[in-house]
C-alpha cells in the first residue's frame, strides 16, 4: 500500500472539510434588477433569507413577483456555486473528484 497517497488523500479531505465549514459561513447577497428583492445564500447553496419590498406585491400581478423572486434566487445560487467550485478547484488542483468538484 502506498502510504504517501493515503496521507495525501487525508490532507485533501481535511482541506475539503475546512472549505465546507468556510463555505457554510460565507454569505452572498443578490438583489433583483429592480431592487425589490434581496436574497441571501451561503457558499453551500443554502437559502438563508429573502427580503421583499412591499411595493412589488400586487395581488393583480402576482406573476411578476414570482418571476422576480425565482430569477433572483437562481442568480444567487449560481454565484454561490461559482464560489464553491473555485474553492474546490484550488484544493484539488483542478482534479475532477466525483461528488466533490
Amino acid at each position: 500500500m502506498d502510504f504517501s497517497m493515503v496521507k495525501q488523500a487525508m490532507e485533501i479531505k481535511s482541506k475539503l472539510d475546512k472549505a465546507q465549514k468556510e463555505l457554510s459561513k460565507t454569505t452572498l447577497e443578490k438583489t433583483s434588477k429592480d431592487g425589490s428583492i434581496i436574497v441571501t445564500v451561503n457558499g453551500q447553496q443554502r437559502l438563508l433569507d429573502v427580503k421583499i419590498a412591499p411595493d412589488i406585491i400586487n395581488p393583480n400581478d402576482i406573476n411578476k413577483l414570482e418571476k422576480t423572486l425565482l430569477n433572483t434566487i437562481q442568480e444567487a445560487m449560481k454565484e454561490s456555486q461559482k464560489l464553491a467550485n473555485k474553492q474546490m478547484k484550488e484544493i484539488t488542483g483542478g482534479i475532477n473528484i466525483p461528488g466533490i468538484t
